[in-house]
């Protein structure tokens, strides 16, 4: 049966550049390694996306052109709605709106969430959907953060067709400012010991 990210992303041109370049085969055994259709998120998949507070989005324009951005928020800002479908409000940015007009006019979107620091990654290709208040305002409450100053302007609801996880390599570990606090926080705890410690000897 063929795994459902292969069998979307494994275009006759894809196949080509994998049998030039040796790896057909091994590529053939992963894209008949899975379910016959993508049958929802997994409870890794699900805590995994939960913890991010960051993505990779891409969306691709009437002309053609692919365009990446770059959508991050509070770690929890992309939800899980169920086993299919994932949303995250849309704040004002720079009101370029590239990824909305490309979403208006091809609803296909693909997505890299990234966990640097223990190198993990996983990519989503799905469904989007542009919901405003108009539309749907229990969908923007949902997904709305109330700690986070910003304005929404709309939401982004995508039903998810396919996941598949990257291998480690090449990526390099990067640490976030609350990774590196609570990392040093024993060693800051035991320098602030230290020193009230010298306090006390030398008065």
């Amino acid at each position: 049966m063929p795994r459902p990210f292969a069998e979307i992303s494994f275009t006759p041109n894809v196949e080509a550049a994998q049998e030039r370049y040796g790896s057909r085969a091994q590529m053939s055994r992963f894209q008949t390694s899975g379910e016959d259709a993508f049958i929802g998120l997994t409870e890794a998949e699900t805590s995994f996306i939960r913890a991010r507070d960051g993505l990779y989005q891409a969306t691709v324009s009437e002309t053609g052109w692919p365009y990446v951005q770059f959508r991050g928020g509070p770690v929890g800002f992309l939800k899980v709605l169920d086993e299919k479908t994932i949303g995250y409000a849309d704040f004002r940015g720079n009101r370029q709106y590239l990824s909305v007009g490309n979403m208006n006019g091809n609803d296909r979107v693909s997505m890299i969430l990234m966990d640097y620091a223990n190198r993990r990654r996983l990519k989503l290709l799905a469904r989007a959907k542009i919901l405003h208040h108009e539309d749907a305002p229990e969908m923007l409450e949902r997904l709305q953060l109330p700690e986070y100053r910003a304005r929404v302007e709309r939401a982004v609801v995508l039903t998810v067709e396919a996941t598949d996880w990257n291998c480690p390599q090449h990526i390099t570990p990067r640490f976030t400012e609350a990774d590196v606090a609570e990392a040093v926080a024993p060693l800051r705890q035991r320098l602030s010991y230290l020193e009230t410690r010298l306090a006390e000897l030398e008065g």
